[in-house]
């Protein structure tokens, strides 16, 4: 943009609206005989003066310059003023709606047919009528294009806007989900392994006189169990390389791993079966991840809420369509007084489960016991698709 353009786009619109009434004022002084001066200068201005709020109210200041315009007429006096017209005309194309615009130039269309009756000759007629229709056509034209750029640069933006603030409410949604999905793989890593490390610690203080070997090896459990939940801490807050000697010994937990977390398991205090049903090759690492952390929370509901001598069993059935995940226990039933498993442990597996399209159902057993049965359909998955 050249100099001169920005300096004109900071002006105000009414001065440049104000140009157009003075260049006539100064042409109707400097050009019309002395004789009829005063109504000449005083036409010019009640046509063109009125422009100078043609963007505030186009229809009003249309009407009055056709008004005068009407006047002007009557009074048989011929002015370059008359292109204000026209000028109005535009302004109420560019402002209004269609009626208005059609409205506004049959009025300007009755002004250059009395105009052309009046001021030109019978056998010249028909060329400035012609002449004067096209440019007051034009006019119209011109205003209508303006108003649909204007409206279609407004949908444009309204449409930016909107899709900005979509992008913000789905980054939003995305930390929420993934603040959520932090929150409930930092609840399974600590209270999974905590529960662990406290039966261990108990079991290693009320073996350290009496069997000095089984109190070593449950301290060393709890030392690996340590490590494992800080490896799976930082893995879950994103900071674990892949290359850390860390990320190799202890790889993304999945259906491979639930042997060892049966061992451990059973080391804490909770003799834990494992039966692996089909092939786990086709099931997706975050679905594989999502059985783990349902495993393991119910398992770790299981040796907090059960008394010792419960026994635990998991089976696992795989397929190419779904995920079939069974945990039992042979504890008593859990009453409220005993302490119902709560807090955002069951709700944490249901949101799990959910992600597959599975609901999870948790509650004691017919025979006796405690159960947790869901089911993850790999074809419908949230996370499974990502």
């Amino acid at each position: 943009m050249s100099a001169a353009r920005r300096w004109g786009s900071r002006l105000p619109p009414v001065v440049w609206d104000s140009l157009l009434p003075a260049l006539l004022l100064v042409n109707v002084a400097t050009t019309h005989a002395s004789r009829g001066l005063p109504l000449a200068l005083a036409l010019t201005a009640a046509l063109t003066l009125p422009l100078l709020w043609r963007r505030r109210a186009p229809r009003t200041v249309f009407g009055v310059v056709a008004a005068v315009a009407l006047v002007q007429w009557l009074v048989d006096v011929q002015l370059p003023a008359d292109v204000a017209l026209l000028v109005a005309l535009y302004t109420v194309a560019a402002r209004s709606g269609r009626r208005g615009t059609l409205l506004a130039w049959a009025v300007v269309e009755a002004g250059v047919l009395l105009a052309c009756l009046r001021w030109v000759a019978e056998d010249a007629f028909l060329t400035p009528f012609v002449a004067v229709t096209a440019t007051a056509v034009a006019a119209a034209v011109l205003g209508v294009n303006v108003r649909t750029t204007r409206a279609y640069l407004a949908a444009v933006e309204e449409r930016a806007a909107r899709l900005e603030q979509q992008q913000e409410q789905q980054a939003r949604l995305a930390v929420a989900e993934e603040r959520a999905r932090i929150t409930r793989e930092m609840h399974d890593i600590v209270t999974h392994n905590l529960s662990v490390m406290v039966a261990l610690t108990d079991a290693a203080v009320y073996a350290q006189h009496r069997s000095p070997d089984k109190a070593t090896a449950a301290m060393l459990q709890i030392s690996e169990t340590g490590r494992q939940a800080l490896t799976d801490m930082r893995r879950s807050l994103g900071v674990l390389r892949t290359d850390e000697p860390d990320a190799q010994r202890h790889p993304l937990p999945g259906i491979a791993q639930l042997r060892a977390l049966a061992d451990q398991m059973s080391a804490a205090g909770l003799p834990t079966g494992l039966e692996v049903h089909g092939t786990r090759t086709g099931v997706p690492a975050t679905a594989q991840l999502t059985v783990y952390r349902l495993v393991q929370e119910a398992l770790t509901n299981a040796l907090k809420h059960t008394p010792p001598g419960t026994r635990a069993q998991v089976r696992v059935r795989c397929s190419a369509e779904a995920v079939t995940v069974d945990v039992t226990d042979s504890g008593p039933d859990p009453t409220p007084a005993a302490g119902t498993p709560s807090g955002h442990g069951i709700p944490g597996m249901r949101e799990r489960a959910a992600a597959y399209g599975g609901t999870l159902r948790a509650g004691p057993l017919p025979g006796g016991g405690w159960g947790v049965r869901t089911r993850l359909d790999l074809g419908s998955g949230g996370e499974a698709s990502r």
